[in-house]
């Protein structure tokens, strides 16, 4: 996207105009007032024209879009039809005849799903500045529930919805991340409790879990945790958990001391990076073990 067109994009939407909401139960708004799409694929349309909102989109596209592979014999036609309702419904102004298909010409800043999309760029410029947490916080509010929720459009959910659900699982982890290095880990337990629960497989969610779970004081919920998790992994994909996950369960498994640390002037050991964090192992001067969980905020 132009650089002119990023804080029209990641503005706040306003009142009046068309408001379209995507990220959990469809929403449209027209001046405020709310717009009711009575038939499914009136809302699959509108969805599809959102997703690419200011770019045209395709007759093919759409079509696919509301009928998959059972086309209508005409199928440019049955999307003129539909075309030509959902303009009654939003205004006509609202889509423009391009010369392939169509184009939804309403402000990025009022359809969510763009809007999240340049909060969530946003933030990735922005990362390690004052400015950060803002957005990505801004980013992950506009989610309201699964996307396309009352949309029946098989193309949307097998195209769309996995990179959008991946873009928000990362803004998730980036914003625990940030919590965690401001030592606000007893807020984000039963949010990651949550996320793991529906995400079983995604070890970058389980590795934050058990960091927030460990520095919360509940090492053993921890390490009973990543037990279920290394049997899943091994029943349902045969594999280990990553290097990343055994340092944390490592570090888990030997806290260090209540006395006062030992002064290190070198160390011979291993470091594993991992979302913001480096689990460090290896030995001090004299000989004495140590492990060490060090965060950055960056």
């Amino acid at each position: 996207m132009p650089r002119r067109d990023r804080a029209a994009t990641v503005g706040r939407m306003d009142e009046g105009g068309l408001s379209i909401a995507l990220l959990g139960p469809l929403e449209v708004r027209r001046d405020g007032a709310q717009v009711r799409l009575t038939t499914g694929r009136l809302r699959a349309l509108l969805a599809v024209l959102a997703v690419f909102a200011g770019d045209a989109v395709t007759v093919e596209r759409l079509a696919r879009a509301l009928w998959g592979e059972e086309l209508p014999a005409n199928a440019r036609r049955s999307v003129q039809t539909y075309v030509a309702r959902l303009r009654r419904a939003i205004g006509r102004a609202a889509i423009r005849t391009t010369p392939d298909g169509y184009l939804l010409d309403v402000a990025p800043a009022q359809v969510d799903v763009v809007r999240f999309r340049a909060l969530a760029a946003e933030a990735g410029r922005r990362r390690g500045t004052a400015a950060e947490r803002p957005l990505v916080e801004e980013a992950s509010r506009l989610w309201r529930g699964a996307p396309f929720e009352g949309v029946e459009s098989d193309w949307l959910r097998a195209t769309v919805s996995p990179s959008l659900h991946e873009l928000h699982l990362s803004a998730v982890e980036r914003r625990v991340d940030l919590g965690l290095a401001e030592g606000r880990h007893r807020e984000l337990v039963a949010e990651l409790l949550g996320l793991a629960a529906r995400h079983p497989l995604r070890e970058s969610l389980w590795g934050r879990l058990l960091v927030v779970l460990g520095r919360s004081g509940r090492q053993a919920e921890a390490l009973a945790l990543y037990e279920r998790l290394r049997r899943r992994l091994s029943d349902e994909l045969g594999t280990d958990p990553s290097a990343e996950l055994r340092g944390i369960h490592a570090a888990l498994l030997r806290p260090g001391p209540a006395e006062e640390a030992p002064q290190v002037t070198m160390f011979t050991g291993v470091a594993e990076p991992y979302a913001g964090m480096c689990v460090i192992s290896g030995r001090a001067d004299g000989g004495r073990r140590f492990l060490a969980v060090v965060w950055s905020p960056v």
